[in-house]
């Protein structure tokens, strides 16, 4: 006699070598399903670079990161060792990949759980997490990073170059804020700040990939970190957009560190001064990242970005 039920499915279990646990966390968010998703491979020993590189096109997001556990006491010495992956190719340092997976670490590790400070080793060397004890009502967990030591490029005052900046930007050159420059700065990664004019141009940006990404190779930037003052009621200092060749990132660690770099060394931001820049905002990600950095002796230095990380979905992934 035939019955409705659906047929009880059949589960088949990969043997152990190609099942791998991932964790997702929400970087630089205040609350869930906010800031900037991460896909972390808690152990991915194992692993070839082209089997990390075609796991992060399968994620889809913006960066994945894996995790190479060794010995104690080497990751006491050297830090834990993590690869960053974009969709498209292997990066050396990306800020919401470090902050998340250190944060990640801080609540899962079995030796480093709940330590005042992580090291990871990256593609740019170490970079170490420092971690304030958390509330019972605080979601998730907050972080700070200090990031290397800025490297500045030419600034681009000149009006040959603003014009030709603002067409690579899909903007008039009135969209840029008229006494400042765009620079490229690196604290591991080259992005070309820009300061526009205001939160409606920065509203309306709308960047062509091919014609930035022409501009973006011949000063030498990866990407573009748009910058305006932000929104007096909106409890934050200022208002960021980080558009690329695939869309949109809702926060961006790496680029905020350029900023704040740039923010102090041209007189915007006082020296170690704690501000806050918003991003994501018109991707309804919305996503807060802390930072500051010091003058000392026309040199600027100690630039740390800091943001919460909010764990949202673990899982298991299956090779063949």
């Amino acid at each position: 006699m035939s019955t409705n039920e659906p047929s009880p499915s059949v589960v088949v279990e990969p043997t152990a070598h190609c099942a791998y646990d991932f964790a997702q966390v929400d970087v630089f968010a205040e609350h869930p399903l906010e800031g900037n998703a991460l896909a972390i491979f808690t152990d991915a020993r194992g692993l070839s670079d082209d089997e990390m590189q075609a796991i992060a096109r399968e994620t889809n997001l913006n960066e994945t990161t894996f995790i190479f556990p060794r010995a104690v006491e080497v990751e006491r010495e050297r830090g834990v060792h993590v690869r960053i992956f974009l969709t498209t190719e292997e990066v050396p340092f990306a800020g919401h990949p470090t902050l998340g997976t250190a944060s990640w670490l801080y609540l899962n590790h079995p030796i480093f759980r709940g330590s005042e400070q992580i090291t990871l080793d990256l593609g740019v060397g170490p970079i170490t997490v420092r971690f304030k004890p958390q509330r019972h009502d605080e979601p998730g967990v907050f972080g700070t990073m200090r990031q290397n030591d800025p490297t500045f490029g030419e600034a681009l005052y000149a009006s040959q170059d603003r014009k030709t900046l603002a067409a690579a930007l899909n903007l008039s050159v009135d969209d840029l804020a008229p006494d400042l420059p765009a620079q490229v700065i690196s604290t591991g990664m080259s992005f070309c700040i820009v300061p526009l004019r205001s939160l409606e141009v920065a509203a309306r940006l709308s960047i062509v990939p091919q014609d930035a990404r022409r501009y973006l190779d011949r000063i030498g930037a990866k990407f573009f970190h748009c910058i305006t003052p932000a929104n007096a009621n909106s409890g934050v200092d200022w208002h960021a957009r980080m558009q690329f060749d695939r869309g949109e990132d809702p926060a961006t660690g790496s680029a905020s560190g350029c900023t704040i770099a740039y923010l102090v060394r041209h007189g915007l931001a006082s020296s170690e001064q704690q501000i806050v820049i918003e991003q994501g905002i018109e991707m309804l990600r919305p996503s807060r990242i802390h930072v500051s950095a010091a003058l000392e002796n026309n040199v600027v230095t100690k630039v740390f970005v800091g943001g919460r990380t909010i764990p949202v979905a673990s899982g298991r992934l299956f090779l063949p």
